[in-house]
């Protein structure tokens, strides 16, 4: 494992943990070199689930790429790493569940969508307001009508 901080190859696990769904591995690591502290996530390596876009194209699907548009939307506001992490968890459970190979990426989104709705107002605004591509005030306001209900 590579330190994020300074590259250098050596490192110590100090602690090693199960994740609660047994998913995963979370590994706490110190650099040997620079002494910084970081955390390491092992999953099982699994057959590729394909995420059908829009457009029909179909890509991987990216746990990061996730990760971040879910981080984006809770910028500056008062959520967690460890929550946005685990909302990631459940969406990625939630989807091997239901889908053997593909799943609709407006699936995902939904998931996403349903997920902000009970966590946090604005962050739930925000991603809306790139998933739903927003074109004016009326779309959003509509959003944030039916949101208040």
């Amino acid at each position: 494992m590579r330190c994020p901080y300074c590259g250098s190859k050596n490192d110590s696990v100090i602690d090693s943990r199960i994740s609660k769904n047994a998913s995963s591995v979370r590994r706490r690591r110190e650099c040997l070199k620079c002494k910084r502290r970081f955390t390491t996530y092992e999953y099982v390596e699994r057959i590729p689930l394909m995420v059908i876009k829009k457009d029909g194209r179909r890509e991987p699907f990216d746990r990061e790429k996730l990760m971040k548009g879910i981080f984006v939307a809770c910028e500056k506001r008062p959520v967690s790493m460890k929550r946005i992490e685990r909302i990631v968890e459940e969406i990625e459970r939630s989807i091997e569940r239901k889908h053997d190979r593909e799943v609709a990426s407006q699936e995902i989104g939904e998931s996403v969508m349903k997920h902000l709705h009970d966590l946090d107002e604005i962050a739930y605004v925000r991603f809306a307001s790139v998933y739903r591509q927003f074109r004016d005030v009326g779309q959003f306001m509509k959003e944030i009508k039916k949101f208040l209900r």
